[in-house]
């Protein structure tokens, strides 16, 4: 007999090579009919795994992460599956389990069309009421690779070829089709109950420009229908939200041929651009930072000193001044080290918090590239924080504060995850537990949930990672606390304690915004475009009826400009229906239709945005109902 403890922490025993498919049976034939896998000691199996000896079991449905990876991955197995039975001569690639779904990638010589996906949907329906049975087996690695030769599978011959020697090559078979595999799966194909095939992409085999273009059809599944539905409504929903074609469409920014991957801000972006840049700059000095700006190049042996070199140089642009080596920067961090280094500190000068909105520019392959989400050069809102080992919580706390009140005036949700020490790390491991600590403390103190990602920090230290959720439920990482015990030591940096001797600061590397640009993107989406008044490119357009109201409107322009107002006038001779429609599709806040009785009475006829005709309003009350939801940020 063998004892399984269970997630709730109840002992059952059992025969020994029982499977775990038959203790969920035991349990209920209920459970056992929506488990799809299990977690033996923390390693995901399928339900066929037998237990040999006394374990903790965690049985896993769709509603656990794992589980859904599970069945998501078993979903990729069905559409490679259909894919050979549509079109027979297409070798295999890859094929995971994704967030919220699925792909596989393919070399044909066919290009995969909208149509085909109908059709390859179509042949996953029949598998799946097929209830085909998913078989795992192990074979030596030269029996491995005589099979997927016979099958002509080249791509899954390198992947076999350039496992470790010690691996355990895995297959799962269902039905005629095969696949190298580690599993886990669910059961049989009859278990997936809804799937939608969501389009094609090109994606480089092994995810290298050397290497030939795939490709790769994304596809999504779910336990119920109902979940399904819902999940292609904010699909659909997020491609109207599209930053890069609101972004078009608005006149925020472009991407141009002549610099992919570097946004070139339009004057209404730079408008929306520099109004949170001014939020930052007051909001910072307000809590005590003081704002620095450092170069874009500085010289290779610096990247060497602080360690960029050894971890990041793939992604550094570099070159030459007076036959020396230079780095474009990347990170802000090594100049910050410089300002604090360029005198002599006490320890009553400490905290020192330092800001920068600082342009760094990072290689990004081109497919990664991603309108203002994913590009090559960015605006980070960097502070470093020079402290006390002492003041740790303290600074932590008041950066959490400070992040916090950011993403309330923007009525942003986050959550909050510590990330702890990665593989390729430096320093000691009594620096790496203070420096731990030191972040959970400070949580804990602000009575803040989080979940731990092991081994995700820096590679110079943890950190918190704030992950914004937007109006349609996406989740966005932004900002940042990091703790560093590294680079001070690296650019020796000092303060004169009271005792007269000279000590290492601690220091904190932060962004609330992260970049500019990808903030830009992610309220863009947020708001699909109709920003706050307070944050609008323009706020007011007025819209005169015909061409003798051309000089009030002129008059009512400069009124509302000398009050602070952004504000446009359409004098174009159109009708004003059509005026109206456009200054809808442009997400302009207040639309004011001007005639005669307008003219007569030094009034606007006031449309809202949000709340359509507001009828006939004075100037003077409209401008202070405006210049009121404006300084309270309404949203």
């Amino acid at each position: 007999m063998i004892k399984v403890t269970l997630k709730d922490g109840s002992v059952k025993e059992y025969d020994k090579g029982i499977t775990i498919k038959e203790v969920a049976q035991n349990i209920s034939e209920g459970l056992a009919r929506v488990v799809l896998a299990g977690e033996v000691n923390g390693e995901v199996k399928d339900l066929t795994y037998s237990l040999q000896e006394d374990c903790e079991l965690n049985l896993l449905k769709f509603e656990n992460a794992v589980g859904a990876e599970a069945y998501r991955h078993t979903s990729s197995h069905i559409l490679a599956q259909a894919v050979k039975r549509v079109f027979p001569k297409t070798k295999l690639a890859i094929g995971p389990a994704i967030e919220n779904g699925f792909y596989y990638d393919f070399d044909s010589e066919h290009a995969f069309t909208p149509d085909d996906l109908l059709k390859i949907e179509k042949e996953m329906k029949k598998i799946i009421k097929e209830n085909l049975e998913l078989e795992q087996f192990v074979l030596s690695r030269e029996e491995a690779i005589s099979l997927m030769k016979e099958k002509d599978e080249a791509y899954k011959v390198e992947l076999i070829e350039d496992l470790p020697a010690d691996a355990v090559i895995s297959f799962y078979k269902q039905g005629e089709f095969t696949d190298l595999c580690a599993g886990p799966h669910i059961p049989s194909t009859g278990k997936v109950k809804a799937f939608k095939l969501l389009n094609v992409a090109g994606a480089y085999w092994r995810g290298s420009e050397k290497n030939k273009m795939l490709q790769r059809i994304y596809g999504t599944s779910f336990a119920k229908k109902a979940d399904l539905d819902e999940y292609i409504h904010r699909l659909e929903e997020a491609r109207k939200r599209d930053h890069r074609k609101l972004g078009k469409e608005l006149e925020l920014f472009s991407i141009l041929e002549e610099g992919p991957g570097f946004p070139f801000f339009l004057p209404k972006g730079m408008v929306l651009r520099n109004l949170l840049e001014e939020y930052w700059r007051k909001e910072h000095e307000k809590a005590g930072y003081q704002e620095v700006r450092t170069p874009i190049i500085l010289n290779e042996d610096l990247w060497h000193r602080s360690g960029h070199w050894d971890h990041y140089k793939e992604n550094m642009y570099f070159t030459n001044i007076d036959e020396g080596d230079y780095a474009i920067k990347p990170m802000n961090c090594p100049g910050g080290m410089l300002v604090y280094k360029r005198k002599l500190h006490s320890y009553r000068d400490l905290p020192q918090r330092i800001a920068e909105l600082g342009l760094v520019h990072r290689h990004e392959l081109s497919g990664a590239l991603h309108g203002l989400m994913r590009v090559r050069c960015f605006t980070q809102d960097d502070a470093h924080i020079f402290m006390l080992p002492l003041q740790i919580k303290d600074e932590i706390i008041k950066v959490i504060d400070l992040i916090d009140d950011f993403y309330s005036v923007f009525k942003f949700n986050y959550h909050v995850e510590l990330s702890t020490r990665p593989e390729d790390s430096l320093g000691t491991d009594e620096q790496w537990e203070i420096a731990i600590n030191g972040l959970r403390e400070a949580l804990e103190e602000k009575g803040i949930s989080y979940k731990v990602n092991e081994g995700d920090g820096a590679f110079y230290g943890p950190k918190i990672d704030f992950h914004l959720e937007d109006s349609i439920g996406r989740t966005w990482q932004c900002g940042t606390i990091q703790l560093d015990f590294q680079m001070p030591e690296r650019f020796d940096l000092t303060y004169v304690g009271a005792d007269g001797e000279k000590h290492r600061p601690v220091m904190i590397h932060r962004v609330v915004f992260g970049s500019i640009e990808r903030f830009i993107a992610i309220l863009t989406e947020h708001y699909a475009g109709a920003f706050p008044i307070w944050l609008a490119p323009i706020q007011v357009k007025v819209l005169p009826i015909s061409d003798k109201h051309h000089e009030y409107v002129l008059e009512l322009q400069k009124t509302f400009e000398q009050k602070g107002l952004r504000v446009e006038v359409d004098l174009r001779s159109e009708k004003i229906g059509y005026k109206i429609r456009e200054a809808q599709l442009e997400k302009v806040p207040y639309m004011l239709i001007v005639g005669d009785k307008e003219m007569e009475e030094n009034a606007v006829a006031v449309r809202s945005r949000k709340e359509g005709d507001l009828g006939a309003q004075p100037v003077e009350i409209f401008i202070n109902k405006v210049l009121e939801e404006i300084a309270s940020k309404a949203q």
